[in-house]
This record gives C-alpha cells, structure tokens and sequence, in this order.
C-alpha cells in the first residue's frame, strides 16, 4: 500500500515576496495620500511616484484607483494584525469567547478599535462615491459584506444563550450592523464629541439589549 502522501506549503519565492512588499508599500503610500489630499487630487501618477515605482506597477500590483482605495480600507480594518484578514482574526476572536457576555464585549471593543483604525479611509469613501461610480459600488459592496459576516456573530450569539425574545439570525445581524455602522460612531463621536470610551459603553448596552 502506498504511503500517504505529504502536503507541503506552497513555496514563496524571492520574487513572490518582493511583489508583497512592494503592494503593501504601494497600499501605504496611497493611504496616506488619500487621507492628505482626498481622492479627488490623488492620483495613479502620484501614487506611483511616491512609491518610487512604475505606474504600470501600481495597477499590476494593485488595480486601479478604485481597487487601490479598497486596498486601502483592507489594510486599515486589519491594523496590526496584517497580513491576516479581518474574518480570520475575527472568526478567532469569536471562538475564544467563553459567554456572551464575553463576545459581546469583544464586538464592542472591536467596533471602537476598527473605528478609530478606518474612520479616515471611509470618510474618502463616502466622499469619492459622489463622483465615482466605481467606488460607489465599493461602498455598497462592502456595506452588503459586513452585514454578511454579521450572520455568523449572530449565530455565535444564540450559541451562547442569545436572542431568547425570539429574534432570528437574519434580524440579529442587521441589529450588529445598524449599532456598529461607522456613521453611528462617526456622528457620535466625531459630530456630538462623545469619547471612544462612552461609544464602547454604549454600543455594549445597545448590543445587550437588542441580542438578549
């Protein structure tokens, strides 16, 4: 009988790691673009010169504005726990919550934390989906994907004694993303001059309250 066979990692190569390199740089350099000149006056050309590259290089590495302004978003919502996804870390952080106590404090902790990490980047969003289709469509998708992954914090919720009103996954989810919109911290804390720390106060005892 053949002996099973071994699954190895795929290899990453000098040149695999130096495109990684030069994306996240790239992805670096237009974020701080963007949150200095907005989306309107940054451009591909100036993108690529910051970085000491190629124009041709940005849009190989990364795509054009749009899909650059969405690297963007990506690199921010994941902060220091790049180069791993926000659903990764998050589906982590998840598991290790022993009540619901417990995962409701974490999502209230992570609302303050993606907030302050985002809030620069989705300002530029909502701005440039007045004059670009494109990221309009960014901005509705990514609004569609939150509210997506929210189904599988609902579910986590009714695994942990949740939701005992009766209130389905579906509803669940769409009460995490409506108390955890960035508009609502943004109005919040920005607008009204409440603190980060009275935004994770209430958004707990928001969330408290609509998942018991």
């Amino acid at each position: 009988m053949a002996a099973p066979s071994k699954t190895t990692a795929p290899r990453v190569t000098r040149r695999t790691a130096q495109a990684a390199d030069t994306r996240l740089h790239i992805v670096a350099t237009a974020r701080r673009l963007f949150a200095a000149n907005g989306y309107v006056r940054t451009t591909i050309e100036g993108v690529a010169a910051e970085s000491g590259v190629a124009v041709q290089t940005v849009y190989n590495s990364v795509g054009n504005k749009a899909a650059l302004l969405s690297a963007v978003l990506d690199d921010a919502a994941s902060g220091p726990n790049a180069p791993a996804q926000v659903l990764e870390f998050m589906r982590e952080r998840t598991r290790q919550a022993p009540d619901l106590d417990a995962l409701l404090a974490m999502l209230a902790d992570w609302f303050v934390e993606v907030h302050q990490r985002t809030g620069t980047v989705l300002g530029v969003i909502a701005q440039a989906a007045a004059v670009d289709a494109d990221v309009a469509k960014l901005e509705k998708a990514r609004a569609l994907q939150r509210l997506t992954r929210y189904h599988e914090a609902a579910a986590a919720v009714r695994e942990r004694g949740g939701l005992t009103s009766g209130m389905t996954d579906e509803d669940a989810a769409a009460a995490i993303w409506s108390l955890g919109h960035p508009q609502a911290y943004r109005t919040l804390v920005n607008d009204a001059g409440w603190t980060p720390e009275a935004y994770r106060e209430w958004i707990l005892k928001a969330l408290a309250a609509a998942l018991a």
